[in-house]
């Protein structure tokens, strides 16, 4: 949707990425109010309040009239996106611990699916001729119907209303936590939003087929995480870690240093492979920290994680203005390398 706009208000690039931190900025401020709110309520009436925001707000970015009512609707459905993300992993949590059995890493490979299957549907929708204000009305009307039906079968949730008091000082592992899925997040900001530069401009393919990196990386992701509680159960929380940091790690250094466009595509790919529990894994220690409450240990470890998402690029072009591309992916592969380093007080919290 965001060609529609750049082009019906008549923006340019500048313009266009000031308003879309409206995004990120809502998202932001939601994501501890909703910890707040999981904290004494449960995470199922807040997803439910989650599901009516960003459904209000999505139509009306089929339609915005000027650039300022543009930011406040981005703000508005960043606020929702925010607020669900928190409580739908505190949900996660909440199912796997009445299962008994790793379960995180599913629900994160159908957020991703559900992310290539939202974009794939809108474009069928738009090459239909029903126009854009016609195809975010049916796609919001699907999900409406879909989120609140399904309310009333979520799980109460993690609500400790009685004798328990929110806070928003974490706990050093907390912290810990959110540092780890900060790194990751960046990482995975770098390919989102520097692979197709890299093999357009270092490795020299031609700008058609530019994104293959990063729906390799995609896809790599996906099939990852849909393997990857049953990984989880055989090998336990220090290996994926360990490994799958390392193998992250490995795939920016092969992505840099392997000279020509094959190379860097296998290093999206191998990225996209280590990476893929690692946000999961991390998510289900949050939930399990002593003595904080999920919904707290929640909304911290994913603000922090999305700061690195709404950072990373910047900070990637940064590093690349002042040295180059390749040299700005082996500093992430560096930060990378916090992960294995840190997996053993991941996975073995002190007491």
């Amino acid at each position: 949707m965001v060609p529609f706009a750049k082009t019906r208000l008549g923006l340019d690039e500048a313009a266009l990425g000031l308003i879309l931190l409206a995004l990120g900025g809502g998202s932001m401020v939601a994501m501890p109010l909703a910890g707040l709110a999981i904290h004494y309520w449960g995470s199922r009436p807040v997803i439910a309040v989650a599901t009516l925001t960003a459904c209000a707000a999505l139509p009306l970015l089929a339609v915005p009239a000027t650039p300022v009512l543009l930011a406040c609707t981005l703000f508005a459905f960043g606020a929702g996106l925010g607020a669900m993300d928190v409580a739908m992993n505190a949900q996660a949590i909440a199912v796997q611990q009445a299962m008994g059995r790793p379960i995180m890493s599913g629900f994160h490979a159908l957020f991703s699916v559900g992310g290539l299957v939202g974009a794939g549907l809108v474009t069928l929708l738009l090459r239909t001729e029903l126009g854009l204000a016609m195809t975010a009305a049916i796609i919001t009307t699907a999900l409406l119907i879909l989120g609140l039906s399904q309310t009333s079968r979520l799980l109460p949730g993690h609500g400790e209303s009685a004798g328990s008091s929110f806070t928003l000082v974490p706990s050093g592992r907390v912290l810990l936590l959110g540092a780890l899925c900060f790194i990751s997040f960046l990482a995975e900001g770098a390919i989102l939003d520097w692979s197709a530069v890299f093999l357009r401009e270092v490795r020299h393919v031609d700008i058609s087929v530019a994104g293959i990196g990063y729906a390799g990386f995609s896809v790599a992701m996906v099939g990852g995480r849909l393997t990857g509680d049953a990984m989880t159960h055989r090998f336990g929380v220090l290996r994926m870690l360990r490994n799958g940091g390392l193998v992250a790690a490995a795939g920016f250094i092969v992505a840099a240093l392997v000279p020509g466009a094959a190379g860097a595509i296998a290093g999206f790919l191998v990225f996209g492979i280590g990476v893929a529990n690692v946000v999961p894994v991390l998510f289900s220690a949050a939930g399990q920290v002593v003595g904080v409450p999920a919904g707290v240990a929640l909304a911290t470890v994913t603000t922090i994680a999305y700061a690195g998402l709404l950072v990373g690029p910047a900070l990637i072009g940064f590093v690349a203005d002042a040295t180059s591309l390749p040299t700005a992916f082996v500093l992430v592969a560096v930060m990378l390398a916090a992960i294995p380093a840190s997996a053993g007080r991941v996975s073995h919290p002190p007491r």
